[in-house]
């Protein structure tokens, strides 16, 4: 069973944890955690895990770390830990955004093991969308088992680092696009007469469903949106409402302003 750690307890860092003991990869007494806010420690509690406010006793009692802190705390951590990173025991994964792999290991000793990483948080239901980055160290053991853990809570893809920030602006900013979707179209079905509990049911599920339409048939997206739409019929008016009002362009530009915001972050840590 793999010790984790997680150096700083937000989110995505509870969402990986819950994802990885629902998989069955570890248990809650396996996994340590510390965050100097006393709320997000509390989380992990509940899942059976150690929480403490040092990230040095993190090092010592952990194979696999995970670095979930924001971008601008990552020097201060790094050089809190530097010291205690041990080539032959740690595989350190990072899923700041942002921070390059090549500012990350210069933070460290040198061939440390490091990977960058892109979940989501869609893991804690095990439906999350994962790639990886490996660093300059990093074995195929140590690919293995960041594969082992990611597809364990979705899918999961090697990348190059080029493209991490156009990733972090598609799945990692990409659930609160279709969060806001979701919503809006349950508000329109509000708007014509149906119960909002079962507005938000039915437009779940409409979501969930043409997503594994697109993932099963293997179908171009457009040619599913045609098998939908008739001549002259409700979708075709739908559909024209919302070339009208460019909700496509609206899209792609949030795509493009995410992105953006990835590559100015990480200019500050270049």
């Amino acid at each position: 069973m793999l010790r984790i750690g997680f150096v700083g307890a937000g989110n995505i860092a509870q969402a990986l944890a819950k994802g990885f003991i629902a998989a069955g990869l570890t248990k809650g007494e396996a996994i340590i955690a510390s965050d100097p806010h006393p709320e997000s420690l509390k989380k992990f509690e509940k899942l059976g895990a150690q929480t403490l406010n040092s990230n040095i006793a993190v090092m010592n009692q952990s194979e696999v770390v995970f670095l979930a802190v924001k971008p601008n705390i990552v020097p201060l951590v790094l050089s809190d830990i530097k010291s205690f990173v041990r080539r032959d025991k740690h595989l350190i994964l990072s899923a700041a955004m942002g921070v390059t792999l090549t500012s990350i290991e210069q933070m460290l000793p040198p061939r440390t093991k490091v990977m960058r990483i892109m979940p989501n948080t869609p893991v804690i239901v095990r439906n999350g969308v994962c790639v990886y980055v490996c660093g300059s160290a990093v074995k195929e053991e140590d690919e293995i088992i960041t594969r082992r853990l990611l597809e364990s809570v979705g899918t999961c893809d090697r990348v190059p680092e080029s493209i991490m920030d156009a990733v972090t602006a598609l799945s990692g900013s990409g659930p609160a696009y279709v969060y806001t979707v979701i919503e809006a179209l349950a508000d329109g079905a509000v708007r014509m007469g149906i119960q909002r509990d079962m507005a938000y049911r039915l437009a779940t599920q409409t979501v969930l469903g043409a997503a594994r339409m697109v993932q099963e048939t293997k179908l171009h997206p457009g040619q599913l949106k045609d098998k939908v739409t008739s001549s002259a019929g409700t979708t075709a008016e739908g559909l024209y409402h919302i070339e009208k009002h460019g909700v496509r362009a609206a899209l792609i530009g949030a795509i493009e302003a995410a992105t953006l915001k990835s590559q100015e972050i990480n200019k500050k840590f270049a």
